[in-house]
């Protein structure tokens, strides 16, 4: 089960790839949405970390 939660982990790296390439297309665009989707690249580091955090909490409480 913690491989599963590992790899969301990961997948949320991706998630901010993903949105950080697409602000970086739409950044001279009028109209574009760059800032919004730097706002959830963001958005998506931060759960990265927080999910990280989180599942090293959760080791270490059944390991005892």
């Amino acid at each position: 089960m913690m491989k599963v939660f590992k790899f969301f982990e990961y997948a949320y790296l991706a998630i901010m790839c993903f949105f950080a390439y697409q602000a970086y297309v739409e950044w001279g665009q009028e109209g574009g949405r760059s800032f919004l989707y730097l706002f959830f690249a963001v958005v998506a580091v931060f759960m990265f970390f927080f999910k990280r955090n989180f599942r090293k909490r959760f080791d270490a409480n059944n390991k005892d």
